[in-house]
């Protein structure tokens, strides 16, 4: 089963980072950290929340007391400042309107940051809460209408990264079932044919996804 890790990674670079949902935060996090993580020079944008940004010092020159300019700074120092800023970007656009609203006046990443847990303390939904939750998202998952394949692995695999991040257990052969029954009519065909081809209680969706994926070319 593909890990966490591993979907920052098939989601490329390139994608926008997940959107908040406020009852799901630990989810949010652990998924937002990840794909910092997996940005050029991620452990600089890390740092960024973790322990603020680049402090910026001061120079005399004739007289006068100044802060480093940009182009002055080392290119290590460059590296920190471009990553503070991306920081805050990232975390801007994971934000839901009516938290980016309250939350946008921040300019440091790690105020952000904060800020936005201390929204979120007392909405966290209990353990059992949680996992009906994503059971019912779980039971409603269903293709969308004009979703390429790929689109929707992601979208179950990111389904399923959430319930692994709060240790709910799933059989293989319950997960690869709904990964297979939830995809439109129009893929009965090659659905049959992996359902001859491969054993649904010990392949991993992954490996069905992999399958179609060739089938379809």
């Amino acid at each position: 089963m593909t890990t966490l890790a591993e979907f920052m990674i098939l989601s490329s670079a390139g994608n926008r980072p997940s959107m908040l949902e406020k009852h799901l935060y630990d989810s949010w996090k652990s998924r937002m950290e990840l794909y910092m993580q997996n940005k050029e020079h991620g452990r600089m944008i890390l740092e960024s929340i973790e322990h603020g940004p680049l402090i910026w010092l001061t120079i005399e020159e004739n007289s006068v007391t100044r802060t480093n300019k940009y182009e002055e700074l080392s290119t290590t120092k460059k590296n920190q400042v471009d990553c503070d800023l991306k920081a805050t970007n990232i975390i801007l656009q994971g934000l839901p309107s009516d938290t980016y609203s309250l939350v946008n006046h921040h300019i440091v990443a790690k105020d952000l940051w904060e800020r936005i847990q201390l929204l979120l303390q007392g909405t966290s939904l209990t353990k059992h809460e949680r996992e009906c939750k994503l059971y019912n998202v779980f039971d409603k998952f269903a293709h969308i209408k004009g979703e390429s394949l790929h689109q929707y692995y992601l979208r179950f695999t990111q389904l399923i990264n959430d319930m692994n991040i709060y240790k709910m257990k799933l059989e293989q052969f319950q997960v690869n079932t709904k990964f297979l029954n939830s995809l439109p009519p129009e893929w009965s065909k090659f659905v049959t044919n992996v359902k001859l081809v491969r054993d649904l209680h010990t392949t991993n969706f992954d490996q069905l996804h992999a399958y179609l994926e060739q089938q379809c070319k």
